[in-house]
């Protein structure tokens, strides 16, 4: 364990679509691309000194129990179709960290919960893009860890809470998710559903943790829910890292349009 070192925050941030940042590929427009790229590009910020290592929940890896990246050199999963070649021969080398893989299981062992791990995945694009931008040199040890399929909203919280010890390992916790995914909705026609909804996060988030937790495990029940998300495997890693954020209240990190719908995101601690 790290000493003498702040608590590290956690963080929920929006990814995108696609290799958005390095191809162009006509996702968003210049200012929606530009100023959700400034962002990601300050995530590595958040934390008051360097972690030692990141550990990622994407949207775009589920599993029966939840699995870890044990790999020691995980390559990139080039996990989206229909875009320019060069999109598919993108780079980021980061190492990963077996010894934090094995942590990781073992603090999800220790709650009960059952786990695996998987030692030749590769990053999907919900971890290499947003962490391509926040860590371009590549030059951070970085572990990804999946959703549980069923997508059970307070099972996820539970994740997030056996995880909490790590912010005080020197280990920076990011979900990257995005706070609206219809792909059906995208556009003029989806604004209002995404305003609705992205009202409510914001109330949400910035809840007393009781309230908050209690709110994210019932998210169904808030306005325009399943006009936002059909399915709600971009919304699961905010979750995990509202269990992970345990007292601490939320704040919006990032506030913005991205095809012309609101999103969000949101920082703890």
């Amino acid at each position: 364990m790290a000493q003498n070192r702040a608590r590290l925050p956690v963080v929920f941030l929006p990814h995108g679509g696609g290799p958005w940042p390095f191809v162009n590929a006509g996702i968003g427009s210049d200012a929606e691309r530009a100023a959700l790229r400034q962002y990601l590009e300050k995530v590595r910020a958040l934390p008051k000194s360097p972690p030692r290592a990141v550990l990622v929940i994407s949207a775009h890896w589920e599993e029966t129990v939840p699995t870890v990246m044990s790999g020691a050199a995980p390559p990139l999963l080039f996990d989206y179709y229909g875009f320019p070649p060069e999109s598919y021969q993108l780079s980021w080398p980061a190492p990963g960290e077996p010894a934090l893989a094995a942590r990781v299981r073992e603090l999800l062992g220790a709650a009960g919960i059952e786990t695996a791990d998987n030692a030749e995945r590769g990053f999907d694009h919900g971890a290499f893009v947003p962490l391509k931008l926040a860590y371009p040199d590549a030059d951070i040890p970085t572990v990804q860890l999946s959703l549980k399929a069923g997508l059970d909203p307070s099972e996820h919280l539970a994740l997030g809470r056996a995880l909490a010890p790590l912010r005080d390992e020197d280990v920076f916790i990011i979900g990257s998710g995005m706070s609206y995914h219809n792909m059906r909705g995208f556009g003029p026609q989806g604004r209002p559903a995404s305003a609705a909804f992205d009202a409510w996060l914001r109330e949400t988030v910035s809840s007393a943790p009781v309230e908050r937790d209690a709110r994210l495990s019932n998210w169904g029940a808030a306005p325009a829910a399943r006009d936002v998300h059909p399915r709600e495997e971009h919304l699961l890693p905010l979750m995990v890292i509202a269990g992970a954020a345990g007292g601490d209240r939320g704040r919006v990190g990032f506030r913005g349009t991205f095809f012309g719908v609101e999103i969000s995101a949101h920082e703890f601690g």
